[in-house]
């Protein structure tokens, strides 16, 4: 028996009352202990088994940036660190990466750091040039993580 128009009708309206609570039910945040962010974002969201890391700058634990630039690229990874921890997953999880630059010619110095961070089969990347990062800092970096258990 076909379904009449107020079926149809009544079915869509609640699909439409469903489907935003059905999305929120599967996201969750990832804030590890004792980490704040500067703006209205969450660290890390994780959602139908993939976990998306919030660009990370290299601030240190005490909230600086160090001078030396590999340092930097070090805190950054050690700040996504923390994040994958939470969530249970390892550098070895990331799929795709997206890295910040203020300076391109930091690229090669970047390079050896994340070589280090980051296994074989290392995630599929992308590289940009960008002219200003918050504060002080010279990279940013984002990751999208394999989640699934």
């Amino acid at each position: 028996m076909p379904f009449s128009q107020k079926t149809h009708q009544a079915f869509f309206a609640l699909s439409l009352l469903l489907t935003p609570s059905m999305l929120l039910a599967d996201k969750k945040p990832v804030v590890p202990k004792g980490a704040s962010t500067a703006g209205p974002y969450s660290p890390g969201i994780l959602s139908n088994g993939t976990l998306y890391v919030a660009g990370q700058i290299g601030r240190d634990e005490k909230g600086n940036i160090p001078d030396n630039f590999e340092d930097e690229v070090k805190a950054c990874l050690a700040n996504i660190d923390r994040i994958l921890k939470e969530a249970g997953v390892t550098p070895a999880n990331a799929v795709a990466v997206q890295v910040y630059l203020t300076d391109m010619d930091l690229f090669d110095r970047m390079n050896k750091v994340y070589m280090t961070y980051f296994p074989e089969p290392r995630p599929a990347r992308t590289t940009v040039g960008v002219s200003k990062l918050v504060g002080k800092s010279r990279i940013e970096i984002t990751v999208t993580a394999d989640a699934k258990k």
